[in-house]
């Protein structure tokens, strides 16, 4: 058990059971495809809610990697064109994976095997890429390649 906090430039949110910390550079889609997929996952029937977007504070507890937000950015997400909107929220939440959006051209094709995403406390998370261009259901994408045992896959 780790008690250092890290500040992590990403988004954190909670689609089913599951955690997932939406990474890539300013710019790269992250809240977007975040915010999709969580009303992608309410419309399936699943729960999804928002846990902090461009900060998050990362820190482990008993081997867990453990997202929280910020007081000051509570309910926030900035929408890139149009401003700050609120969104449900949860204060805190187990990350199970790292979402790399991923814009056309898809290059790799072929993403590597077995890919991470390296957090500042030496700890990782398995990384996944997921497509965003208009017209893809991101969260259909998102449910075909995560392990059938990540309890994600709806009621």
């Amino acid at each position: 058990m780790t008690g250092e906090v890290v500040n992590v430039h990403a988004t954190a949110v909670v689609l089913g059971t599951c955690g997932f910390l939406f990474v890539g550079p300013s710019g790269a889609g992250k809240t977007a495809l975040a915010l999709s997929c969580m009303t992608a996952a309410k419309n399936a029937g699943l729960f999804a809610a928002l846990v902090s977007d461009d900060q998050v504070l990362i820190c482990v507890r008993n081997g867990r990697i453990i997202a929280r937000r910020p007081t000051s950015i509570r309910g926030l997400a900035e929408v890139r064109g149009t401003g700050i909107v609120e969104v449900e929220t949860i204060g805190a939440a187990v990350l199970d994976c790292a979402i790399l959006p991923v814009k056309p051209p898809f290059e790799p094709r072929m993403p590597p095997e077995n890919e991470t995403f390296s957090l500042p406390l030496g700890n990782f998370l398995p990384l996944r890429r997921l497509p965003l261009a208009e017209g893809l259901n991101s969260f259909e994408f998102l449910r075909l390649i995560l392990p059938q045992n990540a309890n994600f896959q709806g009621q």
